[in-house]
């Protein structure tokens, strides 16, 4: 049995025929860390609400560990380690006896919520500030703060609503390496939404993308990532006499020669589906001979060849997709 499973799972708001907030949705989750991606309102926190029993959902069921989103909801809460997304820390206490006391709330005796809280505060990275009074933080130390208390009970899953939100690049980078190694060092799973798309290709095994309350896709993140079949090409070099740059040159050589290509900012793409000037008996080994192609048609333009690369797919292109249809 997985992590957490949902089964048409529903959320409406106002009548039966009122806004979805989710809309039947379907998902299963294991091990590892799994992100949750989708743009505000997608209804991501409203999921992680439903998971952890404290909305209802219209219809459809959910498990989450094994227990009942409808009649287990405590049970839940007590083996689920939640953070959330919006600021909701205490600022006149210290970090050390905050967690310490999300501890006691799970259910630690003193001593070993104290315990806890010292060494969740070390691994999270506020092992010299825990002192501190949390009012004094900066946004990514409050937010490590929030981490500590959803790790202090040791839970069997971690839920974590937008944990970057408001983080600098430095500070997003280093919490999301935390979060990596909650789900793999610690091995614990994790759930963790995102609306910035990239951030859960870096660190997920899975993905699950809503759109509006409905599910586009829930796969392995390198079948999002894998080869899209594409080629990128950048040269560099001369324009010609016409004051043609070398990307153009070396689009319209490689047109003339039968490759079906376009510009991309910088870059030419090429499609080696459309490959006419491939030779046929060559088809089996396509991207050898048409990299062969390349570099001899830019050996002959006198051009720098700077990178012959597959282009892989991103998260970005799932909404693409859906946009199109």
């Amino acid at each position: 049995m997985g992590v957490i499973q949902t089964e048409a799972l529903t959320k409406r708001y106002g009548s039966s025929s009122g806004v979805a907030a989710l809309d039947g949705l379907t998902i299963d989750v294991d091990a590892g860390v799994t992100g949750l991606v989708g743009a505000n309102g997608a209804g991501k926190s409203t999921l992680i609400k439903i998971l952890l029993g404290l909305l209802s959902p219209t219809s459809g069921d959910a498990r989450v560990l094994g227990h009942d989103i409808r009649t287990e909801g405590e049970a839940i809460r007590t083996a689920v380690g939640y953070m959330p997304e919006h600021d909701c820390l205490p600022p006149d206490m210290r970090a050390i006896d905050f967690v310490v006391h999300m501890g006691q709330v799970s259910g630690l005796p003193a001593a070993a919520a104290r315990e806890r809280a010292a060494d969740v505060l070390r691994h999270v990275g506020l092992a010299e500030e825990r002192y501190r009074l949390m009012g004094g933080y900066s946004t990514g130390m409050k937010q490590r703060a929030k981490l500590a208390q959803a790790l202090v009970h040791d839970p069997a899953l971690i839920m974590l609503d937008e944990p970057t939100n408001g983080l600098d690049p430095a500070a997003r980078d280093d919490m999301l390496a935390l979060v990596r190694r909650i789900g793999h060092d610690f091995g614990i799973p994790v759930l963790v939404t995102s609306h910035l798309l990239g951030e859960l290709e870096r660190i997920s095994d899975h993905v699950v993308v809503l759109d509006s309350g409905h599910l586009l896709r829930s796969e392995a993140t390198q079948s999002f990532l894998g080869d899209t079949g594409v080629v990128l090409v950048e040269v560099i070099g001369d324009a010609a006499p016409d004051g043609t740059p070398a990307q153009a040159r070396m689009g319209e050589a490689l047109a003339a020669r039968g490759v079906s290509c376009r510009a991309r900012g910088a870059l030419i793409e090429i499609d080696p589906d459309r490959r006419d000037g491939i030779p046929e008996e060559q088809a089996a080994a396509v991207h050898d001979a048409l990299r062969d192609l390349v570099r001899d048609t830019a050996a002959d333009l006198g051009l720098g060849l700077v990178r012959v690369q597959p282009q892989t797919g991103r998260l970005e292109d799932v909404f693409r997709e859906e946009a199109a249809r």
